[in-house]
């Protein structure tokens, strides 16, 4: 990686953690107060959640109106950076978000295998030197 990209990476991650500092510390939150939070109208949020349903959920409460995860409101802010900030279309936000789900979903198996493979050699490595204490003592 480049030192231009990495900084890059390093002032996208900025920007997102100032951004999720931004979210009030809750389980849910009704549309008004994520459009707050945004600063996008609701039609504009509804519009959103019907273009990029792979990323945005609200679950319905009982009176039907729709409570967004913290985890909603990080990706529509996203979104919104993407579409308004840095000129995405609507298809290409979409790929864009895509392929960061993806990356970040290789990224989580390829740290379960590491996990998995640190274990099996931390097992072989104990039984290795049960095995030499047993010569040992013979």
């Amino acid at each position: 990686m480049n030192q231009t990209s990495h900084n890059n990476e390093l002032s996208h991650q900025l920007e997102s953690d100032e951004k999720s500092a931004m979210i009030p510390d809750k389980l849910y939150f009704k549309i008004g107060e994520v459009c707050k939070i945004v600063d996008v109208k609701q039609h504009v949020l509804r519009y959103w959640e019907s273009e990029f349903t792979r990323f945005i959920r609200p679950q319905r409460a009982s009176s039907k109106q729709r409570l967004y995860r913290r985890v909603d409101v990080e990706y529509i802010l996203k979104i919104k950076k993407l579409l308004k900030d840095e000129g995405f279309t609507i298809p290409g936000a979409k790929q864009y978000l895509s392929r960061k789900k993806e990356k970040k979903a290789v990224q989580g198996q390829k740290s379960k295998n590491q996990r998995q493979m640190q274990s099996f050699f931390n097992n072989f490595k104990k039984e290795l030197i049960e095995l030499k204490n047993m010569l040992e003592e013979k």
